[in-house]
């Protein structure tokens, strides 16, 4: 199954929420991640805050065009304990 990212909300500085067309939601905590010049600004949280779902590409995106794959935020995120 290809992955794409439904839903993502921002919850604290540098976590975000995110619901995959799988069914799939969690956190994840973007702070190490921020790193080379697409993504340094992002490192402000009133920045990073600014994302949106792209309806096109199915994925986070940033007005400065910064993007993350599908499949790295679906790596990285954790799922909340039941």
């Amino acid at each position: 199954m290809i992955l794409h990212v439904k839903e993502a909300r921002h919850l604290h500085d540098h976590v975000i929420w995110l619901r995959f067309n799988n069914g799939a939601e969690g956190e994840i905590d973007l702070k190490d991640e921020l790193e080379g010049e697409m993504f340094e600004p992002l490192k402000d949280v009133e920045i990073f805050k600014s994302f949106k779902v792209d309806p096109e590409i199915e994925t986070i995106v940033w007005p400065n065009g910064a993007d993350l794959a599908p499949e790295f935020l679906y790596e990285k995120m954790k799922v909340p304990a039941k």
